[in-house]
This record gives C-alpha cells, structure tokens and sequence, in this order.
C-alpha cells in the first residue's frame, strides 16, 4: 500500500513517480516481451499515422506510415504484460487510490505504448478521460517505463492538480484537446512538469490530470507498457467503447 504521504501527494497534483517500483529483472523480461511483440506487430495496431497527431505520416501508404505507436491488447499478448498488470505489488498501490478495490480495464490503454525514431508524434495537451464513459471519472493509469524517459524522446508532461480544475467547453478543441492560445494558458502551462523516468520506475496518474508528450528526437525507440484501473463499482456507460470489453477482477 502507498503511504499517507505518497496517496495526499497524488491527490494533491493528480499523479505520482515511484522510483524503482519494478526490480530490474522483471523490466528485462517485460522489455524482452515487448521488443518481440513490436517486430511481429500483430494486430490489434495502433500506427503513428492513424491518430494524424503533429509530427506523424500523412497515412500508412506514406513514408514511416507502418510505425507502431501502440500494441494493444497487452493483457492478451504476452503472459508477462498479464503478470505485471495484475501483480500484488502494483494492484495495492493503485487500490490506495481509488474509492473501491480496483479492476482492470481492458477497454482502454492496455497496450504497450511506443515512440519510434523520426515518425513519431506530438501530443496534445489532453485529459484521459475525454473519451472513457464511466458514472464517475475516477480512473488511475499506471505507467511502466521500460526504457529511459527523457524530454528528447518524449516522456509525458503533467500538469500538477489540473484533475481538480474543471475544463469548460470552451477550452478544448473539436479533439477535445486544451487550447493553448492566451497568456492566462501559457501561464498555467508554465507550471508543467516532466516526468522523466528510468526503466523500472512506475507513474500513476489521474484519468482528469492533463498531460502532453513531445516527438521522439533520439535514435532508440521509447517503450513502456500501460494499464488502467477503476473502483469495481464505477460501471461503464451501456453502449459505450468503455463498456465494450470485460473488466479483469483482482485480488487484493
């Protein structure tokens, strides 16, 4: 379980960094997994070109149109994906930060998540939750990163406490995406932080905490995989992508 410091500190900024949280051999196996699994590139497939974010080709047919920026389906991929995002270790520290003991969701992230040399993209400013259906927007992502990630290969930028700031209609894009145009934003923006992290390092973040990523500048690719949880009680919209597939009960 975290402790009452670490749990008030993600309430607080809406994410938290925990160094060291995988042992180095079970990150050597997870990145072994992964490093296979994105060479066959078996779908389902997310490419770079697919999202039509800044930096990325104009379609599949295109130069770097076949770059991966996820695996998905990552529980049913590789046992090793299965074993991390169910394990004990990690189910009680996202427990301590949610109101219900938590469940796996299949529906959304559940993938390896990759940023290539030379095709991969910019993110946007955004919250997670613009496109999840659930009664209540009390979602925690876990980040594993798998490799170093450092501004020049686009780790994630967060903005601390920007889950408890409503975002009005107004402010977002047709994506839903923040806009960035005024000083009053560039203002809040200014109090961005980076979250650099090396292999085995663990981020978790609030599905209402907003984030960005720039391009992958380096020669290496950038991996880490990802999963998110939900209270069991929080249910899915009927109809909705959130509800498309079942969740994974687990143990705590």
């Amino acid at each position: 379980m975290l402790s009452p410091e670490q749990t008030r500190r993600f309430q607080d900024e809406g994410y938290l960094i925990l160094r060291g949280f995988a042992d180095a051999a079970t990150v050597q196996g997870i990145r072994a997994a992964a490093e296979h699994e994105l060479v066959r590139a078996v779908g389902p497939v997310e490419y770079e070109a697919d999202v039509h974010y800044p930096g990325a080709p104009s379609s599949r047919e295109a130069e770097g149109g076949r770059t991966v920026r996820r695996l998905l389906d990552a529980l049913g991929r590789h046992p090793l994906f299965r074993a991390w995002g169910c394990s004990p270790g990690l189910v009680s520290s996202v427990a301590s930060l949610l109101p219900a003991p938590p469940v796996l969701v299949q529906a959304h992230h559940n993938c390896v998540m990759t940023k290539q040399p030379r095709f991969s993209s910019e993110t946007g400013w955004h919250q997670d939750i613009r496109y999840w259906a659930y009664e209540q927007p009390e979602l925690v992502t876990a980040w594993l990163a798998l490799t170093p990630e450092r501004h020049e290969n686009g780790c994630l930028r967060l903005l601390p406490g920007s889950h408890r700031r409503p975002l009005g209609a107004a402010q977002l894009d047709e994506r839903l995406f923040l806009r960035t145009e005024g000083p009053q934003v560039q203002a809040w923006l200014d109090q961005q932080e980076s979250a650099c992290l090396a292999p085995g390092d663990l981020l978790l973040f609030h599905a209402l905490t907003l984030h960005s990523a720039g391009r992958n500048e380096t020669a290496h690719t950038k991996l880490s995989l990802v999963f998110t949880y939900k209270g069991r009680d929080n249910k899915p919209l009927p109809g909705s992508r959130s509800s498309a597939r079942p969740e994974v009960p687990l143990a705590v």
